[in-house]
């Protein structure tokens, strides 16, 4: 049979970890997928590196093609005999003409497969990527989305095809901004009895009107007059869930955060966020001319020197 170097077909090293090799299937089926590559033979080399992950990925798969040593691409070996002691479970009596995947395949599935069903080609499904941008009040509830996708998948007769489905997803409560969901299955379509792909959602957190999102804490700047930062004052703040009572300190100031427990965003495991108040003293820009008396005699009266630390 034929050697094929699934890792360099991949471009990872033979240490290359699970995320690794991950990795570096997505960059690979991205670039020469069919449907936006303009790579020379495009469509064969995403079938060569989707039949390399197929291996790769899979523990005992690895295992098996590991054990075999290393050879040149393209060149005429033979399992060791411990190889087949270890791993033959039946089916091929002789390796001769038998290719390198099919013997791989075979493996945790009672027996190798005598050959590629029906001349077909044994691709798992394509992953997809898409990106879900979201009002911070849809992910205090959890919402569900209808993610249209355009996939390609393999036809019985080997070729490629383009076909559109929508695909529903259920946004937990407690989504983050930048976090990544996996839906098992909802990608690609397998072919020759490989699994289905899965579609990952990417998602992202549009800008709100008066809360910025840091996990599941939410900030919000508070505006306060000078005397309310000064004599202390209880004041109506804005949560997700409806207006609540803060108290300010006297002698407060700019740029303080007053925390309302349990006013953030929900937590996947239970429980919420906080709410941070972030105090901004706010003077007024018109005055009356009683306004003004009384911020003169303030002036006169008052010993406090906010640049005292100048020296």
């Amino acid at each position: 049979m034929k050697y094929k170097d699934y890792y360099k077909i991949l471009g990872v090293e033979r240490t290359a970890n699970e995320e690794q090799i991950k990795k570096a299937y997505r960059k690979l089926a991205r670039k020469y997928h069919p449907d936006v590559s303009k790579e020379k033979d495009a469509e064969e080399k995403f079938k060569e590196v989707s039949e390399a992950y197929e291996v790769l990925k899979d523990a005992e798969k690895r295992k098996a093609y590991d054990t075999m040593g290393y050879y040149q691409p393209g060149q005429d070996f033979r399992p060791p005999p411990d190889w087949e002691q270890q791993f033959r479970s039946g089916g091929f009596q002789d390796l001769e003409g038998v290719d390198l995947f099919d013997l791989l395949s075979g493996l945790g599935r009672g027996g190798f497969r005598t050959g590629r069903a029906g001349g077909g080609f044994r691709m798992p499904g394509q992953d997809y990527e898409v990106s879900a941008h979201l009002g911070v009040e849809e992910v205090a509830r959890g919402t569900e989305l209808d993610i249209p996708l355009a996939v390609t998948e393999m036809s019985g007769d080997g070729q490629l095809r383009r076909t559109a489905k929508t695909v529903k997803v259920r946004i937990p409560k407690g989504a983050t901004d930048g976090q990544r969901l996996r839906v098992p299955g909802k990608g690609g379509k397998g072919h020759g009895g490989a699994p289905d792909g899965d579609l990952y959602v990417d998602i992202q957190l549009r800008p709100h009107d008066l809360f910025r999102v840091s996990g599941h804490d939410l900030y919000l700047e508070l505006p306060v007059a000078p005397w309310e930062a000064a004599l202390g004052a209880d004041v109506q703040v804005p949560t997700l869930d409806g207006r609540v009572s803060v108290k300010i300190p006297p002698g407060s100031r700019a740029g303080q955060k007053l925390r309302v427990r349990g006013k953030g965003l929900p937590r996947p495991g239970g429980g919420e966020g906080d709410l941070y108040a972030v105090l901004q003293v706010v003077t007024p820009s018109v005055l009356s001319e009683r306004e003004k008396q009384l911020y003169r005699e303030l002036q006169q009266a008052s010993t406090f020197n906010p640049r005292a630390h100048f020296g």
